[in-house]
């Protein structure tokens, strides 16, 4: 089953210490590009965290947030003794310079920043919770990458078949076109009523058959094909695989209009081509 590397997940979890509120993106990337936006007091998770998206996610780029609400009996209040003492010194000068000083109260003063200082946290706790979560987050998110997959799967599966039904029309149409060009060979000689060479004629239609054979491409299409769909089955990152096939894929359609010899193998061409295109459009988005 394949996945897509476009994701969306959130998740909370609240207890007596506190409450965390987690969210991880997913949009498309060549490799996997994380990058983790924590407070500063979880910070010491940072690697934990990286690890653990590391080992379920192949591909994409990925933006964890994570926000955290200690509770208040998760330990005593600390206050910064220092900075209090500082910002009441600098409240009686100012006061000095007023005509009508207005009270500052202790409760201003604890609103000033870093004047309170959180609570000391239980760091096992809190990785316990915070890993947690993140299992719970990343669960939701794999489900929503595999189910984008399973949406992606059958619109790549539908340009396969078309792709296979244009390749059978071309294998038909390659004696015909090899009679018509021969036809108009020899309408052009009888125009200009020149005779040619029986053997000269055969050793020119043998020269622009091999000019023009597409016989190999037609093969080499349809064994890549065949190949996207065992690829498409397996259970692993396979994005990037198929890039590389619809590369192959690319590059025959661009040969057999290169060959063509004709308007109608011209036009196979063109299809194949805007159907190789499709499917790439879909794979860029494919872990």
């Amino acid at each position: 089953m394949i996945r897509s590397m476009t994701a969306f997940a959130r998740g909370e979890r609240h207890g007596e210490w506190g409450s965390l509120e987690m969210e991880l993106r997913s949009v498309n990337h060549r490799y996997l590009e994380m990058s983790v936006r924590l407070p500063e007091e979880l910070r010491f998770l940072e690697m934990a965290i990286r690890e653990r998206l590391g080992r379920r996610l192949g591909r994409g780029k990925v933006e964890c947030r994570l926000s955290f609400h200690p509770s208040a009996a998760q330990g005593e209040l600390v206050i910064n003794e220092d900075l209090a003492r500082q910002l009441a010194h600098a409240s009686r000068v100012i006061d000095g310079m007023l005509y009508n000083p207005a009270a500052v109260s202790s409760m201003d003063i604890l609103r000033w920043p870093d004047v309170l200082l959180p609570p000391k946290l239980d760091t096992g706790l809190w990785k316990e919770q915070v890993l947690g979560l993140l299992e719970q987050v990343l669960e939701e998110l794999t489900a929503t990458r595999t189910r984008e997959g399973g949406r992606l799967e059958p619109l790549i599966e539908q340009r396969c078949a078309a792709i296979e039904k244009l390749v059978a029309e071309l294998r038909q149409h390659l004696p015909e076109a090899t009679r018509r060009w021969r036809r108009q060979l020899e309408q052009r000689l009888a125009e200009l009523k020149e005779e040619l060479d029986p053997a000269r004629l055969e050793q020119e239609m043998l020269l622009f058959a091999q000019k023009v054979d597409i016989t190999e491409e037609l093969d080499r299409l349809a064994t890549h094909v065949e190949e996207v769909r065992r690829v498409l089955k397996q259970d692993e990152p396979v994005g990037r695989r198929l890039d590389f096939l619809m590369q192959e894929l690319n590059r025959e359609a661009n040969t057999i209009g290169s060959k063509a010899a004709d308007a109608r193998t011209t036009q196979a061409a063109v299809e194949l081509k805007v159907l190789i295109e499709q499917m790439r459009e879909q794979v860029q988005n494919i872990e």
